[in-house]
């Protein structure tokens, strides 16, 4: 992998993201894959996905019991499905593999492959370039964007949901262990939207509200023209400013777009929000990046 030049960071800087092909190798992306088809294997489907619908008060039950386990997912592993994967009675309609969405949040800190990709020597050379002091992993996500099903992205900003003060300390870092294209659901951009602070956040709803988190302000209107397609190929790594804002289209194609990706926030003069959905615990406060 080449090193990378001032040049790029000053573009990181413009654009608010920046694309480094061929960061991971071939090899590297395998690995995850096949990593993840055995926590696939392994994976007992959460009740709360296996309750039946029948009265309103069960309804919200379900509700509930989907909130807390996204809720209290920051220190663990697990499973978050497509749309109509599962029967009433929670059975799967398709193969289990084809039906996940994506598993989160704490790759990076229970399971050794993926945790090694997250603290790999290049990935702390470059926030060492990018003149991170202090950061710290957040959280972590694999995103299968399943062909046919993998459903759209709207346009957001990862700030929204990784609240911090000041802002701009939320780095995404998003890496293709396939080919991402405009068929499959590569990411698109608007350059040099990071600059304009947020318009919507994300927080934790009252105790007692019927959901589990609530939105705040709303997304602006945004046009179509403004975004630019970003494709790369297997093993590239696509850096994410926290308020840049992009999305990714529903995957039409017959071919997957797997995604490894992590956060990573500068910790040195930064508070988290406590509005925040995810939360530091005693369990996993945020792992250091550089080790």
């Amino acid at each position: 992998m080449a090193s990378v030049t001032q040049h790029q960071i000053q573009q990181f800087h413009k654009d608010g993201f920046l694309v480094l092909e061929q960061f991971f190798s071939a090899e590297e992306c395998d690995s995850m894959r096949t990593q993840i088809q055995k926590i696939i294997a392994g994976m007992e489907v959460p009740p709360h996905c296996r309750t039946e619908f029948s009265t309103r008060q069960e309804e919200q039950l379900q509700a509930q019991g989907s909130s807390d386990y996204f809720l209290t997912s920051g220190d663990k592993i697990r499973f978050f499905f497509e749309k109509g994967v599962l029967d009433e009675k929670g059975n799967f309609l398709i193969p289990k593999e084809k039906s996940v969405s994506k598993i989160g949040h704490a790759l990076h800190a229970h399971d050794p492959v993926f945790k090694q990709i997250t603290h790999s020597p290049k990935v702390q050379e470059l926030g060492r370039k990018l003149g991170l002091e202090r950061p710290v992993v957040v959280q972590s996500m694999y995103i299968f964007k399943q062909p046919g099903i993998g459903g759209e992205v709207t346009p957001h900003q990862d700030a929204t949901f990784l609240h911090t003060e000041p802002l701009g300390r939320i780095l995404g870092f998003w890496i293709a262990l396939e080919d991402a294209t405009q068929e499959n659901g590569c990411l698109w951009f608007i350059p040099g939207s990071h600059t304009n602070g947020i318009t919507r956040r994300m927080v934790r709803a009252a105790s007692g509200a019927s959901t589990c988190v609530e939105f705040v302000g709303s997304e602006p209107a945004y046009e179509d023209k403004q975004f630019i397609p970003l494709p790369i190929r297997k093993g590239g790594l696509i850096l994410i400013h926290g308020e840049v804002v992009h999305k990714s289209e529903l995957n039409s194609s017959e071919s997957s777009r797997h995604v490894f990706t992590f956060h990573v926030m500068e910790a040195k003069g930064t508070t988290w929000s406590k509005e925040n959905w995810l939360q530091p615990t005693p369990e996993l406060p945020f792992p250091s990046l550089y080790t």
